[in-house]
């Protein structure tokens, strides 16, 4: 006889988490937020519960009062709906590339006891499709000792890696509300400007990878006079539709999955979950393998562009933390910046604004005290701001900060230079 899902109210579902247990939440757009919140009403009856994720979406209930009593968070990533907890004795941060966070489930170093996530309905054989976030959640399905899934119609079925079968689920919610969705902000000067520095450095037959925000999205609106571009990604949003519809990308230059865009997620408007929804040029991929600097090295001209918080005149590149203060995480740069330095014809970026929200200069003479050093000084190659792209490879550390300066704020310029002055006794 065939499997079947086993249906059950919410309350049942999440009914097998016990005290003490390591509960894994899928992420992003998927984030499974009906049973998480099931979990969450059961707060008085346990205690000790680790939780384990990248990047949810949604209110995290268990990150607030009075939950926090019975749950615990160890982020691998950090966004805005857990970051108090983190700075709080409530949770902490795993730094880790993403391209490493299997080996916590798959080699036992942080052993699941279940995981919640989020799937299509089944197929006539018994699939179901992990939709736009494969990333880490396929191995900690393969690792996990008990599988709860939230079952959705609006959940796209996407192509690649993603699908698993209904025996591996063990109990299973139905729901039919749309997933989370983000939307397109105005960009500002700013920003177009440093959007038109990345892209003159895009060459035709170029592997992207980018990720989501208004300069990704200043970057892709530069290329439509571009021919043959691919696409190896860890996640990507709607900034590619246009260039894919106008045929711009692809990917018939690329060595790995030529043809395909290869990404382990994606978050977006529903026109991007349209798009990807039984999509065979799209194939979604679990991080070790998207973010595998050996695989990412095999494609032409790999071009990474990725941010920065702060970068000092050195080139080191603080991209995770704002002092101590936790405010995202190491991610996939360091992944991506060192596949894109190995590739044949390859351009790692980092392209931020010179200045922070406050008028904070973004280049400074030292890191903040306690920042994290997310990619050294030694990986990074091309920097760019609203006032140019300067490439750091192959300089000493005086022509580094001579120039990180010329494409500073000039209101910061003097200061930099004095600074710099100071450090190296020779005016840069």
């Amino acid at each position: 006889m065939p499997a079947t899902l086993k249906i059950v109210a919410a309350e049942e579902a999440v009914a097998c988490v016990k005290s003490g247990n390591r509960v894994f939440f899928q992420g992003a757009a998927m984030t499974p937020n009906v049973l998480i919140d099931a979990l969450c009403d059961r707060y008085r009856d346990l205690e000790d519960i680790e939780i384990i994720q990248m990047h949810t979406e949604g209110q995290a209930k268990y990150t607030s009062e009075p939950y926090t009593d019975a749950f615990r968070i160890s982020s691998c990533f950090v966004g805005g709906n857990v970051r108090k907890a983190i700075d709080s004795a409530k949770g902490d941060y795993i730094p880790i590339f993403l391209s490493e966070i299997h080996l916590l489930f798959r080699r036992e170093i942080l052993p699941l006891d279940v995981a919640f996530i989020q799937v299509s309905p089944p197929d006539k054989h018994g699939y179901c499709s992990l939709g736009t976030s494969v990333d880490v959640t396929l191995p900690a399905i393969q690792t996990a000792k008990r599988v709860i899934a939230q079952v959705n119609p609006q959940v796209p079925r996407t192509h690649g890696d993603g699908i698993i079968h209904i025996r591996q689920i063990d109990k299973a919610i139905e729901v039919d509300k749309p997933i989370y969705s983000s939307q397109i902000n105005g960009m500002t000067d700013v920003e177009r400007k440093i959007g038109a520095h990345v892209a003159e450095l895009i060459e035709d037959g170029a592997t992207l990878q980018m990720g989501i925000g208004n300069i990704p999205n200043a970057v892709l609106n530069n290329l439509h006079g571009h021919r043959r571009l691919g696409i190896h990604t860890e996640m990507f949003s709607d900034g590619i539709l246009p260039l894919v519809e106008k045929g711009i990308i692809t990917g018939e230059d690329k060595e790995i999955k030529t043809g395909k865009i290869v990404t382990c997620f994606a978050v977006g408007t529903q026109a991007l979950y349209d798009f990807v929804h039984d999509n065979p040029s799209v194939h979604f991929k679990e991080a070790a393998f998207t973010n595998d600097t050996a695989v990412i090295r095999q494609n032409p001209k790999v071009t990474a562009i990725n941010s920065a918080i702060e970068i000092d005149l050195t080139g080191q590149v603080c991209a995770d933390t704002i002092g101590t203060y936790q405010y995202s995480g190491v991610g996939g740069q360091m992944d991506f910046i060192r596949g894109a330095s190995l590739s044949e014809g390859g351009k790692p970026i980092i392209a931020m604004p010179s200045l922070t929200h406050k008028g904070v200069s973004k280049i400074t003479p030292f890191l903040k005290h306690g920042a994290g050093v997310t990619t050294t000084r030694a990986h990074v190659h091309y920097v760019a701001t609203e006032y140019g792209v300067v490439n750091l490879f192959g300089k000493s550390l005086e022509q580094r900060a001579k120039a990180l300066i010329s494409i500073a704020h000039p209101d910061h310029r003097q200061v930099l230079e004095e600074q710099a002055f100071e450090r190296f006794k020779t005016l840069v």
